[in-house]
């Protein structure tokens, strides 16, 4: 039963009454609950000097939070700054070798043109012919002449 809070003796309810009850019936019976300032389902309430405390608490956390994100947004900046650079590097170093790409391109067609130019002026001796390992290195086919 609800027992000595309500000034109600244990047996003043049953089970089978308390489903049957009318809710303002059984209200007007606790209120002598509301003279001890006892609140059903929360926790004291704290000091004041607590909830100074935990107000600082949070200030000091939202503090250290707003530094934090700031360094986050600075290194993320640094970051992004740093790889547009190198990106552009990048590029710069692509768009060289592409022309050191079409210049050797070019010289090697010249290269190709001066050499079917001079074929058929070129005189080949049939005791001229070379085997390939002689071809690599003439100074060794020099060398073994003397």
């Amino acid at each position: 039963g609800l027992g000595p809070l309500t000034g109600l003796p244990g047996t003043a309810l049953t089970a089978e009454e308390l489903k049957c009850a009318d809710i303002r019936n059984i209200g007007a019976m606790i209120s002598p609950l509301q003279f001890l300032e006892v609140k059903l389902g929360k926790r004291p309430q704290p000091v004041k000097s607590e909830l100074d405390e935990e107000e600082e608490r949070r200030k000091r956390r939202r503090e250290k939070n707003k530094v934090a994100a700031a360094r986050c947004r600075n290194k993320k900046k640094e970051r992004t700054e740093f790889l547009q650079r190198e990106s552009e590097r990048l590029e710069l170093m692509n768009a060289e070798l592409k022309a050191q790409i079409e210049e050797l391109k070019q010289e090697r067609q010249q290269l190709i043109l001066m050499l079917n130019r001079h074929r058929p002026t070129c005189i080949v001796r049939t005791d001229s012919i070379k085997t390939p390992d002689s071809e690599a290195n003439p100074l060794l086919e020099q060398l073994g002449k003397k």
